[in-house]
């Protein structure tokens, strides 16, 4: 529970089907004696509201201290991650490293069966077999953050608001008069409130920034930079130069301390390498399926195979902008969720079109 209104509702909705609930709060991460982090998921009184819900629903409420487990297994990641040149998705590690491997841990210690969460998500049991689907609001589906849990683990998890909407969930919360249910969304990563990524990594990467040098596509210096954990494959606002039409960054090369700029469709890729990959045990290789490679709603046609080194490969079927590694590759075939792995280089396409997604 995060004190948040989806986990709110949805340990209201279990009580409602006959389930004995116990609620758990991970304290992962502590902010500032200011209120940059007030109503944003993990804030300080989180805890709190998540107890008063446990209090006014009728069910035990337990707070365990997770934050030096946090630190090396998502800040750490996320600091080195743009310190390297990639852009993480740190709410993918939070996930697999922290949130739900410890919460099967303390369901196990508490003697509870099952692990639910509120995320909109949907598990369907198929022949005996846990299967992951999106959710059906296409505007919260949070499948792609949890692409990459095994057999095991969604065996055990229930999403009690899968097949609902976020407005149904708020109203929901606003009938039962829960605590926080009129609290705000969270548009932001939870540890990094101000929105200001690289601020929050140079405060944690001192004698580690690289500042150094713009160039354009021709290789020309047109400016210099505080540090390439500034920048990620992809901006276009901020850059700081004019170059007398729309540029963007088209590679960052933290070694050397340049980030290159460029048109829009330098941005295209045709393919790209993934590691970390988890697959479906149903999904043959080589096969063709949707690919989202960030958290969106939008999918699009690929064939996925393996290289002889046994590495995954994914080739769209059109060329396809936003293509960044440090980012994860999700399969999917229509609702169900396939697998997917971490992008690890993205394949420049040969003959640049109209991509099939486009940058914001």
């Amino acid at each position: 529970m995060s004190g948040g209104v989806d986990s709110s509702v949805a340990a209201a909705l279990l009580l409602r089907q006959g389930f004995d609930v116990v609620g758990v709060t991970l304290h992962l991460w502590d902010y500032p004696d200011d209120d940059s982090a007030r109503g944003r998921c993990c804030a300080p009184e989180d805890v709190h509201d998540a107890r008063r819900v446990a209090d006014v629903l009728g069910f035990p409420h337990f707070a365990f201290d997770r934050r030096e487990l946090f630190r090396t297994e998502v800040i750490e990641p996320f600091v080195d991650g743009y310190l390297g040149g990639v852009t993480p998705s740190p709410c993918v590690r939070c996930n697999r490293g922290v949130k739900i491997r410890e919460l099967l841990g303390l369901a196990n210690r508490l003697g509870a069966a099952q692990i639910a969460t509120g995320h909109y998500a949907r598990i369907a049991r198929e022949e005996g077999v846990a299967r992951l689907y999106r959710g059906r609001d296409p505007k919260k589906d949070q499948s792609y953050f949890l692409h990459m849990l095994p057999q095991e683990i969604l065996s055990r998890l229930v999403f009690p608001l899968g097949e609902l909407t976020k407005a149904e969930v708020r109203q929901e919360a606003l009938n039962l008069d829960l605590p926080g249910a009129q609290k705000g969304e969270s548009q932001e990563l939870c540890f990094v409130p101000t929105g200001r990524y690289d601020a929050f990594v140079a405060e944690r990467a001192t004698g580690r920034l690289r500042p150094g040098t713009l160039v354009d596509a021709a290789g020309q210096s047109v400016g210099e930079h505080a540090g390439t954990h500034g920048y990620t494959v992809g901006q276009r606002h901020h850059l700081g130069v004019a170059l007398g039409y729309r540029a963007y960054v088209v590679a960052v090369e933290p070694e050397a301390g340049i980030v290159r700029l460029g048109r829009r469709e330098q941005l295209l890729s045709s393919g790209a390498k993934l590691a970390e990959a988890v697959l479906a045990d149903d999904f043959a290789l080589p096969g063709e399926a949707e690919v989202a490679v960030r958290y969106s709603p939008q999918a699009v046609p690929c064939e996925v195979t393996r290289t002889l080194e046994g590495a995954l490969q994914v080739a769209f079927k059109a060329p396809l902008a936003s293509v960044v590694p440090g980012q994860y590759a999700v399969f999917y075939r229509g609702e169900r969720v396939l697998g997917g792995g971490l992008i690890v280089e993205s394949v420049a396409a040969s003959n640049a079109h109209e991509p099939m997604e486009s940058l914001t």
